[in-house]
């Protein structure tokens, strides 16, 4: 069997790391190229900021490690040490005396690991909201009776009603159970040891209460809450769930598979991984390159944009060195690899990720700050009132007052009726239930948000930095000026045999028609049929003057007539301008960073009103100008849609990005926007301010509710069920304010 170990503090259980790959960890340990140690792990349980610097600051402490990185979304943990400092089983030792499954890190397994979470929470809450509702059935008539039922008939329906609540409850609590168990384990409390202690307090009291043949029992209470709370923590779970899975999806831009040419020049096919320094591989037309490698053979144009944003193919020659995921869009290639499949610019790009959502995923949320708050005060609070209710009446006897011995079974009572007043479900639905409502208002706004946290950032950013190509603008060439119809049917003739998207842009301009009889393509040149030429300056008209524009060109020329100029821009977004003026309306400022040519990103800043930008960015550029500025103490908003965009995406306090990015790039991104427009970006800010204003009035209702409820509760004043009821109220306001936001909100 497998063993299943939950982190302290964390809500819920996970899924058993499979005994297998619990085996000596010592064989996937790497050596990196700085001559450290590296071990790459699959950690079970972590969930929360919390655990984050846990586990981290516990394995730095560890004699030669000298960094351990966790990332939430992966669920993967990077460890690194000097050799020999350190033996890995140390590693995994130390992490499973922390409370947390650790095994050798399976992408595969921590996505079953989610499902499986989310797959029992939902069982979890449907057997409790199954036990709730058929308990009210027998419940009621209780109530109703107003002490005229007889005792016989209503021990009968305490019964039935114990039938249902004790099964029921005892498995739908296992979450709660479990976290509390682990984290008194661990000598730590959290918000599961005061929700467990009342669990069982209660189903305890009522059946005694049943025994007895009781007046009251309150097994309708104990599934409520349950049903409550579940409701609270499935909702933070598949908001949660909402992966960022973007070095995933990065990765699997990588062709699976590539053309290695053998000593003996056969040509097989092997998978990437295998693929070795110094391999000798065909890149034909259409394929993605596996690895990063250097030319040997042949002449092409490279589509780079997922690395640069230029949205033009490059030429590439016998000597150029080429990155992995560029894809050949001219003649084959034969290239010499230079770098394995790990060791990838892909790779790289997908390290940039884990580093920028790892930092992301230490943001602490409004919940987990009220949630720090609650533990010692509801623990401290119910015992007080047991003590007091227990031994008060003797200390105040001793001081001359005349008093009743109220007994264990009243001081008991009490005491649970402070844990079930206090259990915190409007606190644990004040923040899920706003971002719940919140995210469908957006998603019908055409707004995509995919985690829950994401709007509390998304209320605080300060500055945003755009992406340009695919992002303020459409990404995609389009021709201006006026051009006589002979000529640009005549070009497009040549252009019909073309992929080059300048050639497409003509294309759609001219419409259907016969593409020229004996068209040749010369790569990274142009086109050519008898006297027509079409393509670069160079190529087709190395007689004409350079033009003074930035704007992208093809060159036209047939026989003796002048050469004609077909340039391209790539438009800016119908609502770019309006978008960044509204953005200061706000106080956000606003940035323009591209793998562009500058004076392609000069011009698109200048027209949509940005002052500062940067051109010719690497993703690291990008990345690094994203820390610089949380550094700062800034809180970015990127807006990008390349691959290049995907590190700094994750890098961001928050992201987004446009429905026509790249997977990768959208799951690197808290919200992804539908459609053409910009706008929505705006709403989603508005939104998300507003879902934070609500967020907070349910924290401070939350608050009050317990000021007053909990001492009413500890003077004796209520019972378990009518504080179960209160209970059940205030979730239920929590609720309604939070709906609020989708009634009352609308765009200015």
């Amino acid at each position: 069997m497998a063993d299943t170990l939950v982190a302290p503090g964390c809500p819920s259980g996970l899924a058993p790391v499979e005994a297998e790959r619990r085996a000596d960890p010592a064989p996937f340990v790497r050596r990196d190229g700085a001559g450290h140690d590296t071990l790459e792990l699959m950690i079970q349980g972590a969930k929360c900021a919390g655990c984050i610097r846990k586990i981290e600051s516990g394995l730095l402490a560890l004699p030669g490690v000298s960094d351990a990185r966790l990332n939430l979304s992966t669920a993967r943990l990077k460890v690194a040490w000097s050799p020999g400092a350190v033996a890995p089983a140390a590693i995994t030792d130390a992490l499973t005396q922390m409370g947390y499954g650790a095994a050798a890190f399976d992408p595969a397994a921590a996505a079953r690991q989610v499902d499986e979470e989310g797959r029992k929470l939902l069982r979890y809450l449907a057997v409790a909201g199954f036990a709730a509702m058929n308990i009210m059935m027998f419940s009621v008539p209780v109530w109703s009776a107003d002490g005229e039922m007889g005792e016989g008939t209503r021990t009968l329906l305490h019964w039935i009603s114990a039938l249902i609540a004790i099964p029921a409850a005892l498995y739908a609590a296992q979450p709660f159970f479990r976290s509390a168990w682990t984290a008194l384990r661990a000598r730590r409390a959290n918000m599961d040891v005061p929700i467990s202690l009342a669990v069982v307090l209660t189903l305890t009291i009522s059946i005694a209460e049943t025994l007895q043949q009781g007046e009251h029992a309150y097994f309708d209470g104990i599934t409520m809450l349950l049903f409550f709370l579940l409701i609270g923590r499935y909702l933070d779970h598949r908001l949660r769930e909402q992966a960022r899975t973007a070095a995933r999806d990065l990765l699997a831009l990588q062709s699976i598979t590539a053309s290695r040419i053998g000593l003996d020049g056969h040509v097989e096919a092997i998978s990437a991984n295998d693929i070795v320094a110094g391999d000798r591989l065909i890149l034909a037309a259409g394929d993605r390159a596996p690895v990063d490698g250097v030319v040997l053979e042949g002449v092409s144009e490279l589509d780079r944009s997922m690395l640069t944003g230029e949205t033009l193919p490059q030429p590439v020659r016998i000597g150029d060195a080429i990155h992995a995921g560029v894809i050949n869009v001219g003649q084959r290639l034969i290239v010499r690899a230079t770098a394995p499949a790990r060791d990838s610019s892909i790779a790289e790009l997908a390290r940039l990720i884990e580093v920028g959502e790892q930092g992301r995923t230490r943001f602490v949320r409004l919940a987990e700050k009220a949630a720090a708050l609650y533990v010692p005060v509801v623990h401290s609070l119910a015992l007080a009132t047991f003590l007091g209710w227990m031994f008060g009446p003797a200390l105040l006897r001793l001081f001359g007052f005349e008093t009743l011995d109220v007994g264990l079974r009243a001081a008991l009572m009490n005491a649970v009726a402070v844990l079930i007043i206090t259990c915190p479900c409007a606190l644990g639905l004040a923040v899920p239930a706003v971002q719940v409502v919140a995210t469908g208002r957006l998603f019908k706004r055409g707004v995509l948000v995919k985690s829950g946290d994401a709007l509390e950032r998304l209320a605080q950013v300060d500055v945003a930095v755009f992406d340009k190509t695919g992002t303020l603008t459409l990404g995609k060439p389009r021709l201006v000026g006026v051009v006589d119809p002979k000529v640009l049917s005549a070009a497009a003739s040549l252009a019909r045999i073309s992929r080059h998207p300048l050639s497409r842009a003509l294309v759609e301009v001219a419409g259907p028609g016969l593409a020229a009889k004996d068209a040749r393509e010369a790569p990274g040149e142009g086109i050519e049929a008898g006297a027509m030429r079409l393509g670069r300056r160079s190529f087709a008209a190395p007689a004409s003057s350079e033009a003074e524009d930035d704007a992208a060109e093809l060159w036209f020329a047939n026989g003796d007539a002048s050469p004609v100029r077909f340039a391209f821009v790539d438009a800016l977004r119908a609502d770019a301008a309006q978008v960044i003026a509204a953005l200061r309306q706000r106080g956000i400022e606003v940035e323009l960073i591209s793998g562009d040519r500058p004076i392609a990103v000069e011009a698109a800043a200048r027209e949509a009103g940005i002052e500062r930008w940067q051109g010719a960015a690497s993703p690291a550029d990008k990345t690094a100008r994203l820390a610089a500025l949380r550094a700062e103490g800034k809180k970015p908003l990127m807006v990008g849609d390349g691959l290049n965009d995907a590190a700094a995406l994750a890098a961001a306090h928050a992201s987004a990005s446009p429905g026509t990015a790249l997977e990768a790039s959208q799951a690197a991104a808290d919200l992804v926007l539908q459609g053409a427009q910009l706008m929505p970006l705006i709403e989603a800010i508005d939104v998300a301010k507003m879902a934070q204003s609500r967020a907070l009035e349910n924290l401070r209702f939350s608050a009050l509710y317990n000021v007053i409820a909990a001492p009413l509760a500890a003077a004796g004043f209520l019972t378990p069920l009518i504080a179960a009821l209160a209970m059940s109220g205030s979730s239920l306001i929590v609720t309604l304010n939070a709906l609020r936001l989708q009634l009352g909100w609308r765009h200015p």
